[in-house]
């Protein structure tokens, strides 16, 4: 009668310890898959601007090409953020 509760209770164990095993793998390859998709979109996006802003792509030899890169980009920059301020105020409010 013991035998018979003990090998039920073990298959049991190893039923619920299958589960639990199954059930980790799935939590973590939801967690890798998730943070691929939402985090790393989020940081090639803020990588890029950085990049862009910063003039990456210019030689750093030569500080005209540089420098003036950098400038006209925030330039450009503050005049979108003066256009869609005016147009705002002008259209909107």
């Amino acid at each position: 009668m013991q035998t018979a509760s003990v090998r039920v209770m073990t298959d049991r164990h190893t039923r619920d310890e299958q589960r639990r095993k199954a059930a980790l793998r799935d939590l973590e390859r939801t967690a890798e898959q998730s943070e691929i998709i939402g985090t790393s979109a989020l940081r090639r996006a803020a990588d890029s601007a950085r990049d862009h802003f910063g003039a990456a792509e210019a030689d750093r030899d030569d500080w005209a090409e540089y420098w003036g890169r950098r400038i006209g980009r925030m330039l450009s920059l503050v005049g979108l953020i003066a256009l869609a301020v005016y147009l705002t105020v002008t259209y909107l409010l």
